[in-house]
């Protein structure tokens, strides 16, 4: 009885390793649909995903105004971390300010952790405890001039609570190598419905470039041609800035040095610039660098080769714990 038990322990923890469960974390006014292509992707391909709306994005409908500390804002990746059995290890991915929840992650549940993964992320090992950690890890837009529409649910005399980029400098700024086009096949009284659901509701062809739905499921359809940047100018929130700015990790300093690292920098990337990046790499160096020729958004530049990289990346993680 005692063999049968560790014998289907043993395969269990086997293919845990050979199908890992990957977690994808948005960055700052973005939501879980940020990763429809990657998530779409992984699925196609066996893999386990779980794409996290953290407070106030996404379909979680907390303003954003309201939301004033780094622990309420990172309550649903913390409670979803929580939740996870004890014998589980996910890989963590997060994007931009999402390598500050993917950090917190790593104080608090390194156990659970096979590998966190950032992705042209925030990578502080304390959060924003000096000045030096904020040059290096909150970005600097002031080269495109007046972008961000700001909120200040505090009152006008407090800091500002919130900041979303203006709608007319979104593709120049976050997504300007982001195909110009994606081929949807939709009949037109579903087409808003089906980018509100982030495009998850539908089978997706990963194997063609375009991305096209469907046109079976869908019925008799219209072609549509939409951006990304169109689909994210719909679905981007207002992000809470006074609660990413009080992000500070001071627990479990040990634990987080036995979780694995990986950062994957965006060479053109006009938000969390690539000497930011290299500064934050060269302060808090993790186990391997690796570069995508992309823009900030490479779940919508270059999916293919994020999709790749995050397959190697967990192929070669088995050593790290």
């Amino acid at each position: 009885m005692g063999e049968e038990v560790m014998m289907s322990m043993t395969e269990k923890e086997t293919a845990a390793m050979n199908n890992p469960h990957f977690v994808l974390v948005h960055g700052i006014g973005g939501g879980a649909w940020c990763w429809y292509k990657i998530k779409c992707l992984m699925e196609n391909s066996g893999y386990k995903v779980s794409c996290i709306d953290l407070k106030g994005a996404g379909t979680d409908r907390s303003d954003a105004n309201s939301i004033v500390s780094f622990d309420d804002y990172n309550k649903p990746l913390m409670d979803f971390m929580s939740a996870l059995p004890h014998s589980e290890q996910v890989i963590l991915v997060g994007h931009s300010a999402g390598g500050l929840s993917v950090t917190q992650a790593t104080h608090k549940f390194a156990n659970k952790i096979r590998l966190a993964v950032y992705v042209a992320a925030t990578m502080l090992k304390s959060g924003f405890l000096t000045d030096q950690d904020i040059k290096d890890g909150v970005p600097d837009l002031s080269q495109f001039g007046d972008v961000y529409e700001l909120g200040f649910g505090l009152g006008a005399e407090q800091p500002p609570t919130t900041a979303i980029v203006k709608k007319e400098f979104q593709r120049k700024i976050i997504y300007q190598m982001s195909p110009q086009e994606v081929l949807l096949s939709l009949t037109l009284p579903l087409l808003h419905w089906s980018l509100l659901c982030y495009a998850f509701a539908m089978p997706l062809d990963p194997t063609h470039p375009l991305f096209f739905f469907n046109n079976t499921h869908m019925g008799n359809g219209a072609w549509w041609l939409v951006q990304d940047s169109t689909l994210a100018a719909m679905l981007l929130r207002p992000g809470p800035i006074l609660a990413l700015q009080s992000a500070r990790f001071k627990e479990g300093g040990e634990m987080v040095e036995k979780v694995g690292r990986i950062y994957i920098k965006t060479m053109h990337d006009n938000v969390i610039k690539p000497e930011q990046q290299e500064a934050m790499i060269k302060r808090w160096p993790p186990s391997q660098v690796h570069v995508l020729d992309s823009d900030h958004s490479p779940f919508f530049s270059a999916p293919f080769s994020l999709f790749g990289l995050l397959l190697k990346v967990a192929a070669t993680s088995a050593g790290y714990k």
